[in-house]
């Protein structure tokens, strides 16, 4: 042992310091960076051999800088936050919604729905002014305007949620390829023993936190060290590397595998493409993070026409046509009981002769429907009740009934034993169905000219009339195309108040008013159930569905916000930058730093001295 092996005692603790102090800067200076984990230098004493002495020591040596980091306070913290960015895109998607469904007394749709039937009030008791006629247009048009555009932003707001599926997976690709491009530089760096790349490992769990607000990932790390050195936490040190997406690997150590996207008929879905260039679906993966919210949202499944089957604005959507719907089809049945010279059905798209009514909506009903024939002078002249049960076709009698069969059967409806007065006599049912546009369509004519008799439809709860639009007061068959009919748009003159040919007749009218207390049938979108309800009590059922969900959604929010802080707050006592005790640590490694300096002043004398006795 000599006077050098002290000189590098003192060199050793002044390097030991020099990094303490420095590593602590670094900590210091990174207190406001984003889930920074700090570090902390290992030192021990320098191995020295047995003199005569005995053990000597020949100071300090750094073993390595080591992160303070708990992989499972990590997984925690990225769950937590998927839950939470989920709960808070819901929550201001559906706030959105909400906003647009007021049900209130003075404001929206429940407002313009009273206004509407107030003026088919007004028209019955005053039927012989044409203003009250101007006054339901106006009433009608704002009513079917509210709706129509009730359902467009119901739509906008779904596009939106689907465009933006689309940048969040172009931005989860982007994460995902630059996590890989980091694994490759800890990988690169972390071959020579016994470096460590911590800062890139704080970037990489930067990365995985910001892809967990997205996406529920999940990570395996397959090695991890309790380092009771630098604390008693597990870190990932390994160069194992695997990202996934409920069992879908996205990232594997250094390889990328992006998620593509599948648009049809506007609706983006992610999939995951294999090595040989098949896709498997990846919408039932798909559960956390904003992405997740989405999908819950906008819907995730979608049947063969394009038309979206889940979703909680599909939901909303549903819910809003299913209220437009029985509107329209009420509305025409109690219309289509005033007499009208020609009955013309709307376009009927798939309608085939043999299509059983059933099969072809669901609204429609077994019961019976009368035809009522009327003469000039408003007497009926000829009856005919009509049955539709779950074989009835329109114009197909090999497997039951047919509507047009039915009609024109020379049947002696009125029971005087004359085959010659029945409503075939005054009126032909004709059915034509055309191949290249898949259409069909049927009307009721005159066999007598013009304006001689009229016909009209009075139903007994099967909703033909309403459905098929024979008489339409209504055009449409969902939210987003509900309007008047067309030729009462141009005219309001042309809208009928009465059951009969007479002037001034408003018993009609009067039905029509009637409607608004009735309790009716508000069929799912599948047809499977239904709800009996008025129409302004469906329509606050539409609006309590949205309170009720949007309400459910903050209040789950709410409860993740406080669990995410909970494990925010673990996850910093654990990796977080605490100043006072990085300032406190700092002073006492400039401590150690002048201590040290002062044994090489020391040994520096006792050289000085050496050579001096040599002079």
């Amino acid at each position: 042992m000599g006077v050098f092996d002290s000189l590098y005692t003192g060199v050793s603790g002044l390097n030991a310091a020099q990094l303490q102090i420095q590593i602590t800067g670094h900590n210091i200076t990174n207190v406001n960076s984003d889930y920074y984990n700090r570090q902390k230098v290992v030192q021990t004493a320098v191995t020295t051999p047995s003199s005569a002495y005995g053990s000597v020591g020949l100071g300090v040596k750094v073993e390595s800088v080591v992160r303070i980091h708990d992989e499972f306070s990590f997984d925690r913290l990225k769950a937590s936050l998927s839950n939470l960015e989920n709960t808070s895109y819901k929550s201001q998607v559906l706030q959105e919604i909400a906003q647009k469904f007021p049900d209130l007394d003075d404001a929206g749709l429940l407002v313009d729905m009273k206004n509407y039937f107030d003026a088919w009030n007004d028209f019955a008791s005053h039927p012989y002014e044409s203003t009250q006629k101007t006054n339901l247009l106006a009433m009608t048009n704002v009513l079917t305007g509210r709706i129509n555009d009730t359902s467009n932003q119901l739509e906008t707001i779904r596009s939106s949620v689907d465009n933006q599926i689309k940048l969040t997976v172009d931005e989860i690709n982007r994460l995902g390829k630059e996590i890989s491009q980091i694994n490759a530089q800890i990988q690169r760096i972390e071959s020579i023993e016994p470096q460590m790349a911590n800062d890139l490992r704080d970037q990489r769990d930067q990365l995985e936190l910001t892809m967990s607000k997205l996406v529920n990932i999940s990570t395996f790390k397959n090695e991890l060290y309790s380092d009771s050195r630098g604390s008693a936490t597990l870190t990932d040190q390994g160069k194992n590397y695997n990202l996934n997406i409920d069992g879908i690997t996205l990232v594997d150590g250094v390889t990328f595998h992006p998620i593509v996207l599948k648009e049809t008929d506007g609706l983006s879905t992610p999939y995951y493409e294999l090595n040989d260039g098949t896709r498997a679906d990846m919408s039932a993966k798909i559960s956390g993070g904003k992405l997740g919210a989405m999908l819950d949202l906008r819907g995730r499944y979608a049947n063969d026409d394009g038309v979206v089957q889940d979703g909680l604005i599909t939901q909303f959507q549903n819910n809003l046509n299913s209220f437009a719907k029985t509107l329209i089809v009420e509305t025409n049945n109690i219309y289509a009981s005033s007499p009208q010279e020609q009955m013309n059905s709307s376009a009927l798209v798939d309608m085939k002769g043999n299509t059983t009514l059933q099969n072809f909506d669901s609204s429609i009903q077994s019961g019976s429907f009368n035809v009522l024939v009327y003469d000039a002078s408003g007497n009926v002249v000829a009856k005919k009740s009509i049955n539709i049960n779950s074989s009835t076709t329109l114009n197909d009698t090999k497997q039951g009934n047919s509507i047009i069969g039915d009609f024109n059967a020379n049947t002696d409806d009125n029971g005087n034993n004359n085959l010659n007065d029945d409503v075939n006599d005054y009126f032909t049912a004709v059915y034509h169905y055309d191949e290249k546009t898949n259409t069909g369509s049927f009307s009721f004519a005159p066999t007598y000219p013009t304006g001689d008799y009229k016909i009209a439809i009075e139903d007994n709860g099967t909703n033909f009339a309403g459905v098929f639009g024979v008489s339409k007061f209504f055009e449409g068959d969902s939210a987003s195309n509900i309007k008047i009919e067309s030729s009462l748009a141009k005219d309001a003159s042309k809208i009928k108040g009465g059951k009969t040919s007479v002037e001034g007749d408003n018993s009609m009218a009067n039905a029509m008013v009637n409607l608004q207390n009735l309790e009716l049938k508000f069929y799912s979108s599948n047809g499977q159930s239904y709800k009996s309800e008025t129409l302004s009590g469906y329509y606050r059922y539409v609006t309590t569905d949205i309170a009720s969900q949007t309400e459910a959604v903050n209040t789950l929010n709410n409860t993740n916000t406080a669990l995410y802080k909970s494990v925010y707050s673990e996850f910093q006592s654990t990796s977080g930058v605490n100043m006072d005790e990085e300032l406190s640590n700092l002073i006492r490694f400039q401590s150690s730093y002048g201590a040290a300096a002062k044994i090489v002043t020391t040994v520096e004398k006792l050289l000085e001295t050496l050579l001096g006795l040599k002079q």
